[in-house]
């Protein structure tokens, strides 16, 4: 089997700098991620956790080096086409979940599937309808889709509001879920139960899971665990630095 078909995530001397300044934020020279693997990904503030993402998500482009996802070199991708793809092979759960106040608990879930129409039709066949599939996920996530399903995410509690926002990212089965400190507000026997929903969901979609986070209590659950600072020369650069100024 090919890396591109055997790794979800690819990175290959991979360098990004801010465009004011000629220090690397990240410098990678190798990173990959098998298909369906979970992920751990630990990193101090400032590290370049978020820019990481950033370029794995196809919002930034490296100045140098490739990022390959689900096999497509996104060098490769231009203008709408990376925001394309993003939507159809990407599930994004950020840690302030960034759920949309004025739409309904469902229409917040549906989301991606409004854009996607590769996102709506893999919904589609695993629920028989968007509706159905979004009170599966609901159910999938121990929520009660006849309680809230209608509501506004903002007459929620922070824990549904983080749930709903993972049921977000997996509609449609996207290849790779990224999910940045999703768990910061929560506490150590919520994340844990948290967390078992999660894996069961990704596991059952097939997903492969890129988790961020500075709780390093938090690794031993995941099938690997990586410090960024071990696989980015520019945090270490960083760091020898911070140590000799």
């Amino acid at each position: 089997m090919s890396e591109s078909v055997s790794h979800v995530v690819c990175l290959n001397q991979v360098n990004f700098h801010w465009s004011k300044s000629l220090e690397a934020v990240i410098d990678i020279p190798e990173f990959s991620m098998r298909r369906g693997e979970s992920v751990f990904l630990q990193g101090a503030s400032g590290s370049g956790k978020t820019t990481l993402l950033s370029l794995i998500a196809a919002v930034l482009q490296p100045q140098s080096g490739q990022v390959s996802v689900d096999g497509v070199e996104l060098g490769t991708l231009r203008g709408g086409q990376r925001d394309q793809f993003r939507v159809d092979r990407i599930g994004l759960v950020f840690q302030q979940f960034n759920l949309l106040p004025f739409l309904s608990v469902s229409e917040n879930i549906q989301l991606p599937c409004r854009f996607s129409k590769l996102r709506r039709s893999q919904a589609v066949h695993a629920g028989k309808s968007i509706d159905e599939e979004t009170d599966r996920l609901l159910s999938a996530m121990h929520l009660s889709a006849s309680d809230i399903k209608n509501r506004k995410v903002t007459d929620l509690s922070v824990g549904q509001q983080q749930r709903v926002a993972v049921a977000r990212a997996l509609i449609g089965r996207p290849k790779l879920i990224i999910a940045d400190e999703p768990t910061s507000a929560l506490d150590s026997d919520t994340r844990q139960a948290f967390l078992q929903l999660l894996f069961s969901e990704v596991h059952a979609a097939g997903c492969t899971l890129l988790f961020v986070s500075h709780d390093a209590s938090l690794g031993s659950m995941f099938d690997r665990s990586v410090n960024l600072k071990d696989i980015n020369l520019a945090a270490n650069n960083s760091d020898m630095l911070g140590a000799t100024g």
